[in-house]
């Protein structure tokens, strides 16, 4: 009797279907946790009158407009360099508006001098968002190099860059809630926006990344 063989394209095919449905997964849970903490950072910066609050709300709202459109990719039939290359153009381009974002705010909170009132929901979210989004970044990374995307991995950044913003704003919040220093925030804002805009115009040249495989 003669047994059945698995040819090794056949294999590959099924490890990248893999990989890519646990891509997909990512993306799900993206959106789900950056839906949760865009409503709270927005209802708490609303309530409390806190700008750097309301920034990180919308700043939740463009990674999970990142990891829409990271889910369009992953769901594409056509794997061809051109939908990669959109995927990456799109990423990046939301990285762009989150740098100008983050700088109009943090100037105008410098110049306005705006004193936000303390805020638990927000100083507890924060808190979790510093936990989650490095791990979560991490798993983009090793799924974007078991697949060869680099849209993913540009997306991974911004996930990277959720986390450094969630630091600076708890920062900011803890600051200001116990010494009243409420300029912490804006100023480390700041400093982030040349990195951030350089991942942006990195992801919209469609560069290769260096460390996903």
């Amino acid at each position: 009797m003669k047994l059945a063989t698995t040819h090794p394209a056949d294999s590959a095919l099924v490890d990248r279907a893999t990989a890519v449905a646990g891509a997909r997964r990512l993306e799900y849970l993206t959106i789900a946790w950056n839906g949760f903490e865009a409503a709270v950072a927005l209802i708490s910066g609303l309530v409390a009158g806190s700008i750097a609050l309301v920034s990180f709300g919308l700043d939740s709202v463009i990674e999970t407009a990142s990891a829409a459109i990271l889910l369009w990719r992953l769901r594409a039939r056509n794997d061809s360099e051109r939908s990669e290359r959109t995927a990456r153009r799109l990423v990046g381009g939301s990285l762009l508006l989150l740098a100008a974002y983050v700088a109009v705010e943090s100037i105008r909170v410098l110049w306005t001098g705006t004193r936000p009132e303390r805020s638990l929901p927000g100083i507890l979210i924060a808190v979790a968002a510093v936990i989650v989004m490095p791990l979560l970044g991490r798993a983009k990374r090793k799924a974007a190099a078991q697949i060869d995307s680099r849209a993913l991995h540009a997306d991974s950044r911004q996930a990277d860059f959720c986390a450094s913003l969630s630091a600076i704003l708890l920062v900011g919040l803890l600051l200001h809630a116990w010494f009243g220093w409420w300029w912490v925030d804006p100023v480390a804002a700041l400093v982030m926006v040349p990195i951030i805009a350089g991942e942006g115009i990195r992801g919209m040249r469609g560069e290769r990344c260096t460390d996903c495989g």
